[in-house]
């Protein structure tokens, strides 16, 4: 840490800001393989939010690797500085009293822990949803060819198939996309960010 920055803290309070955000600021971090349902419920719960009136943004991991982790591949540690980078701007966003969704497949608990204490440091929601889809079925549904490819040998480090995913032992909610709706998926969210937020 350079001794020659410090942080500014600013004139206007976190519950000042969220009487304009509509709530609490806090993470939804959404954990699991490619093709398991996690941008798909993001999105929607996204949608649900804003509907009611609660500023949310989703954190796309996709997304993000076009500007702010462009110069990012898929080694482990890529993958590591990937997810310390999401951490904390889903951090700031929720700190300016957001919900930040952010649907990433995260495969390694110490960087999903890491995430977690960045919003613990500071006293923010941080709720882990494993989205608990099993290989097979992701394989199944291949939304983006990733698993084909990687199985053909095009696709070098693909998560599941020749990288490790390290299954959360601790998530604060499983879903399982194979056996619920996306709705019914997003209603259990929704249940615990209710209770996180009358806790808060």
């Amino acid at each position: 840490m350079d001794h020659d920055i410090v942080w500014h803290h600013g004139s206007v309070g976190r519950g000042e800001r969220s009487s304009v955000t509509g709530g609490v600021g806090m993470t939804v971090w959404l954990t699991g393989l490619s093709g398991s349902g996690k941008s798909t419920i993001g999105h929607a719960l996204e949608t649900e939010l804003v509907g009611s009136g609660r500023a949310a943004y989703v954190l796309d991991g996709d997304n993000l690797r076009f500007g702010l982790n462009s110069d990012l591949r898929f080694s482990t540690e890529d993958r590591t500085e990937n997810v310390r980078r999401v951490s904390h701007v889903a951090a700031l966003i929720a700190d300016a009293g957001l919900v930040a969704v952010v649907p990433i497949i995260s495969p390694y608990s110490t960087g999903r822990a890491q995430a977690r204490a960045v919003h613990e440091r500071i006293a923010l929601p941080f709720i882990e949803v494993f989205v608990d889809t099993p290989l097979e079925v992701c394989e199944q549904r291949d939304p983006k060819g990733l698993y084909r490819r990687a199985r053909a040998g095009e696709i070098p480090n693909m998560t599941g198939v020749d990288d490790p995913y390290e299954r959360p032992e601790n998530p604060d909610l499983v879903i399982r996309t194979q056996d619920e709706s996306i709705d019914q998926s997003v209603a259990k969210i929704l249940k615990v960010l209710s209770s996180t937020t009358s806790s808060a």
